[in-house]
């Protein structure tokens, strides 16, 4: 199961533009509300994603010891591809800890935008397409790795 939470208030409806784009690629969002992310979210989570650093480090404040499962999106696809797919009968754990490898807390404050997914809040309708490009191919990619094609 997934579950999808953020930074901001709870309750609010995604902005039109992103209702939009994802009606574009087939997906009606309209009745998803915002859910703030709290330290219960966190503790129950196998694997924490944020699109940017903010995000990891909120996480991590909340539940500390969930720094070695809270990753950025571009950074867990990066480090999955190294480590390559989850192997036949490899539990989630195992894989993300291979995924971990040599991180180490550093990772919670080392600013490097190319790891963050843009955020096109607030911005024109191509910036929501851009993200939206972006997110598909890399959630595809996370997809190969956590439940490779057999």
């Amino acid at each position: 199961m997934a579950l999808s939470a953020g930074l901001g208030p709870p309750g609010l409806a995604s902005p039109a533009e992103v209702d939009e784009v994802m009606a574009a690629r087939g997906f009606d969002i309209t009745g998803h509300r915002s859910r703030t992310l709290t330290a219960p979210l966190v503790r129950s989570a196998d694997l924490v994603i944020g699109m940017g650093l903010r995000h990891v480090q909120e996480a991590v404040l909340l539940d500390p010891p969930a720094w070695r499962r809270t990753f950025r999106l571009k950074e867990l696809v990066r480090r999955g591809e190294y480590v390559g797919p989850r192997l036949p009968g490899q539990h989630l754990t195992a894989w993300i800890r291979a995924a971990q490898g040599d991180r180490t807390r550093a990772a919670l404050v080392h600013v490097s935008p190319e790891e963050d997914v843009a955020d096109p809040y607030g911005g024109p309708r191509e910036g929501y397409e851009v993200t939206a490009a972006e997110l598909d191919d890399l959630v595809a990619r996370l997809s190969n790795l956590l439940w490779p094609p057999r």
